[in-house]
């Protein structure tokens, strides 16, 4: 049986795989903080976003912007770009995630079309590069304006299954540009039936609607399923202040999602460390805060 995440040190962390990171996550009820994090844009002082992030509490890094086919990381440097996960894995000690999008050509926006790189893209080709890398979760969804849709996220889905081993995350944080419903039953299904380990739902109060009680239920029928769930704040709010973020996180959290992630909007990278520390702290008390915090990377 594996250590329950929020108590696991670096060590057992980065060795998870996607069976053992599911179990170490729903062992810790409620409790796993994750940082989404662009990876293109510099950090202060040469380092990178996602050190920042571990050090403010977050158990889970999540990379977005990344080109798995070309891996660059602002503050990482090595001479084998094989490694770069590698070596923020051993930078951070935290499992690292990346999102891959789905797009959809034939989606019908409902805003403009935002091309992005084929390394940045759900493919066959990208899975493969994502497994070699050494990533321990994908995270099937879109960002802003890509046209991403559930149906190709189920695609994906799909592929991940053949070509990648770790953890898998899927769904919507908004809608990603397409006139479609962002989270409903029905996809859930198609997402559970085709694989995902985790099925990813705005948190409270992050997309117009998205009230306590439809993400209760939503929870509800995903955990019925034996499946995990992971609430977002990825609609700016992560740059709204404390006191939002702190409303956020406890409405979330009374609805039973396993995991809470916060977005990457603060400064255009990574949240503002404020509101990573207070995520941390409102569903999970200060003693688990600081233990992430200050637990030594070389544990």
């Amino acid at each position: 049986m594996v250590t329950r995440l929020i108590s696991a040190n670096s060590s057992e962390l980065i060795k998870m795989n996607g069976a053992d990171l599911v179990q170490s996550i729903k062992a810790s009820e409620g409790r796993t903080v994750l940082s989404e994090n662009v990876v293109f844009t510099p950090a202060p002082d040469g380092i990178t976003t996602s050190e920042i992030a571990a050090a403010m509490g977050a158990d889970l890094i999540l990379l977005n912007a990344l080109d798995v086919l070309h891996p660059q990381i602002f503050g990482l440097e090595t001479a084998d770009p094989s490694q770069t996960i590698n070596q923020l894995k051993k930078l951070t000690g935290r499992p690292i995630g990346v999102n891959l999008e789905p797009v959809d050509q034939e989606a019908a926006m409902e805003s403009s079309k935002i091309e992005i790189p084929v390394g940045r893209t759900a493919t066959a080709e990208t899975m493969q590069a994502a497994e070699k890398l050494g990533f321990n979760f994908v995270c099937f969804t879109g960002n802003p304006g890509t046209g991403v849709t559930n149906k190709m996220i189920t695609q994906a889905i799909k592929t991940a299954k053949k070509h990648f081993t770790g953890m898998i995350i899927a769904g919507k944080m908004h809608s990603a540009g397409v006139d479609e419903p962002i989270a409903d039953k029905d996809s859930i299904n198609e997402f559970i039936a085709a694989g995902a380990d985790v099925i990813l739902l705005p948190a409270v109060g992050t997309v117009p609607g998205f009230s306590q009680e439809k993400l209760t239920s939503l929870t509800s029928f995903v955990h019925e399923r034996g499946k995990l769930v992971m609430s977002t704040i990825g609609t700016s709010q992560e740059a709204s202040g404390k006191d939002t973020v702190r409303e956020i996180a406890l409405a979330t959290k009374i609805c039973g999602v396993d995991i809470q992630h916060i977005g990457d909007a603060g400064w255009g990278t990574i949240s503002p460390l404020e509101t990573i520390f207070e995520l941390s702290k409102t569903i999970r008390g200060l003693n688990h805060t600081i233990s992430r915090m200050a637990r030594s990377i070389n544990r």
